[in-house]
């Protein structure tokens, strides 16, 4: 049948921003700063031989920013489109008035994903919701779209509960999958027919590569997490109580 076969998803997050830029009004649109700026241009760089059938972003400026400095590298780039469905889990509204107290208040986020009604902050969406979005945006790019390899330039949130959904672990293991900024994931998905001869179906999917940052592959420079890598903070391992912020 058409389009079976093995695909190739090259999954990648933003790279670096800031969030409490001076002139920003909204951090839905914050820009790369030239940090991700530099971070985008290794991927690219390390990606310069591959040959993308299709390019998505999650809609938002930072990945689409992204997708086109490592498109820029290519020879013969597809078309760069927009997936909404691939957009960062939407958090709940919370005040803070540092990093060090937005850092500390994120902290943690992803380690009880899978209790029933476990949101991104308290009245943001569930990640129960957030899973069921995410999931069905790439099981849309995958069984109804024809190409062989594809750049995908997504969120933390969305990397974490796209590989659980690869490894077939779910909101149970997100926690463990570390996304540091633009770094690169590699799945491979085998699409075979469905049995009522109909359609596609995703037969089975292989990790390949995880959290690959070109600009650092070693990760000397990246003893923080990615969220205090983010935000230029350390809590040396230890869990920040929000009450000491606060």
């Amino acid at each position: 049948m058409k389009g079976a076969g093995r695909r190739r998803i090259y999954l990648m997050r933003h790279g670096h921003v800031d969030y409490f830029a001076p002139d920003l009004t909204d951090p839905r649109m914050v820009p790369l700063t030239e940090m991700g700026r530099e971070q985008a241009g290794a991927a690219g760089a390390a990606l310069s031989h591959a040959h993308f059938d299709l390019a998505v972003y999650s809609g938002l400026p930072r990945t689409r920013e992204t997708a086109e400095i490592v498109l820029s590298d290519n020879k013969a780039p597809p078309e760069l489109i927009a997936h909404e469905g691939l957009e960062e889990i939407k958090s709940g509204w919370i005040k803070a008035t540092s990093r060090e107290e937005l850092a500390a208040r994120l902290a943690y986020s992803f380690d009880e994903a899978d209790a029933p009604g476990a949101s991104f902050l308290p009245d943001g969406e569930t990640f129960e919701n957030a899973q069921r979005r995410i999931i069905a945006a790439l099981e849309e790019l995958v069984l109804t779209r024809e190409w062989r390899t594809a750049l995908v330039v997504a969120h933390e949130g969305v990397n974490r509960i796209a590989l659980g959904w690869a490894c077939g672990g779910g909101l149970s293991t997100i926690a463990a999958f570390e996304q540091d900024l633009a770094c690169l994931n590699l799945i491979d998905v085998d699409v075979t027919p469905n049995e009522a001869g109909t359609g596609l179906q995703i037969e089975r999917m292989a990790l390949k590569a995880l959290n690959v940052t070109a600009y650092d592959f070693v990760k000397k420079g990246l003893t923080r997490s990615s969220l205090e890598h983010l935000f230029d903070v350390d809590f040396g391992g230890l869990r920040p109580r929000n009450s000491e912020v606060a």
